[in-house]
């Protein structure tokens, strides 16, 4: 009887500890309503569910001028702030994804969008986060928005940060 008893009870332990890893790269990059709500659960998921809805953390969007990959001072608070938590939790990976808007060559957009998500990792660096931790990819115009004019491909340009935990 006790054998069934603790066999029960190790099954509704190893029941209750399963977790899913956090992987966002299976994410749709084009859910703008959805972003929101993924980086809320994304962040429950990394242990800050008890910060604020209006964090920084919880803001994983960094945006550029017109072919420039230097990171803007408006968004210095937001880098900076994840650069601190990927030094404060060193099982943190993250990946800074670059963007760029369907202007220029494919060639050119690869390589802006490489650019500025080494320019948002330099900062990282700067700030504290362990090289390591953050791995840089480029999509260029691949996800951009092929129908927007001028100014209206902001949207575009900029370099999305995710997070895994191993």
């Amino acid at each position: 009887m006790k054998k069934l008893v603790f066999a029960g009870l190790t099954l509704a332990l190893l029941a209750g500890c399963s977790s899913t890893p956090l992987n966002d790269a299976d994410a749709p990059s084009d859910a703008k309503a959805g972003k929101a709500s993924e980086a809320v659960d994304q962040t429950s998921e990394l242990g800050l569910d008890k910060l604020r809805s209006d964090s920084l953390l919880t803001q994983r969007s960094i945006y550029f001028d017109f072919d420039k990959f230097e990171v803007k001072s408006e968004y210095l608070d937001i880098v900076n702030a994840h650069a601190q938590y990927a030094a404060d939790h060193p099982g943190v990976k993250m990946t800074l994804k670059g963007h760029a808007d369907y202007r220029g060559s494919h060639e050119y957009n690869l390589s802006l969008g490489q650019k500025r998500s080494v320019s948002v990792k330099d900062v990282m660096n700067t700030s504290g986060a362990n090289d390591s931790q953050i791995e840089t990819v480029s999509y260029g115009e691949e996800e951009s928005n092929q129908n927007c004019q001028g100014n209206e491909c902001g949207q575009d340009r900029r370099v999305d940060i995710s997070y895994e935990v191993e």
